[in-house]
């Protein structure tokens, strides 16, 4: 399988897409979020790391790397590298018409430098997909796995998640990212025309399903019918 690779820098036009199937545990009420923590720690971090401290962990991230997407550390202390995005889109886009999954998505690979923001991010990768939607509609999320749990964080516009996963490490398995739209209070970035098309979208694929448990249902009945003919045949 293939990931879609696409650059900031070189703003590439021909990627591919991968399907892929995540699931989340949200953390008990009350407790702070470990992605939450862990966040605010690789802030602090970031705050405090010198030019031969970021040599040092770009060199062992390349020592990691497995799959050939290593980092460049540039002179001026800039460093370029990939970051692995899964799409979650799980409501219609004024392109495709069409409600996607929301545990269903597209695995894109983006080429950016630690100076680029979350929001930066998310305007690419929009475009990349064509979506038309405003880039505020949508949130970067921080997926960590802890032991058997996995805790999905959103990451604000202003962080640099070529950071993040420098500090974390190449595995996916131990950090990944995710974009999705807003979790709360989304409905409201849309306007009027928006969600009455979300509404005749919702309504058509209702129709549709319902149609296709009717006539799984009728042929159910069908055989059932011919079984029970069978059955109360004189011998």
């Amino acid at each position: 399988m293939s990931s879609g690779y696409s650059s900031l820098e070189e703003d590439a036009e021909d990627f591919f897409f991968t399907a892929r199937t995540s699931f989340f545990r949200r953390a008990p009420q009350g407790k702070p979020r470990a992605g939450q923590q862990d966040v605010e720690k690789d802030k602090e971090t970031h705050n405090y790391l010198s030019k031969e401290e970021i040599k040092e962990k770009v060199h062992k991230y390349n020592l990691a790397v497995t799959d050939k997407l290593k980092m460049t550390l540039n002179s001026n202390g800039i460093y370029t590298g990939f970051i692995k995005v899964q799409m979650e889109l799980c409501k219609p886009s004024q392109t495709s018409g069409k409600l996607a999954p929301s545990s269903n998505g597209c695995m894109n690979t983006l080429h950016i430098s630690s100076t680029n923001t979350v929001g930066e991010v998310i305007e690419a990768l929009l475009k990349k997909f064509l979506v038309t939607e405003s880039p505020t509609k949508f949130a970067l999320y921080k997926r960590c796995h802890r032991e058997d749990q996995v805790y999905a964080c959103k990451l604000s516009d202003r962080e640099h998640p070529l950071f993040l996963r420098l500090v974390a490490g190449p595995r996916t398995d131990t950090l990944s990212f995710v974009l999705r739209e807003h979790e709360f209070g989304e409905w409201e970035a849309f306007s009027l025309p928006e969600l009455q098309n979300f509404l005749r979208i919702l309504d058509k694929e209702e129709d549709e399903q319902l149609q296709n448990l009717k006539e799984r249902y009728a042929a159910y009945r069908h055989k059932l019918e011919e079984a029970l003919s069978e059955a109360w045949k004189p011998g």
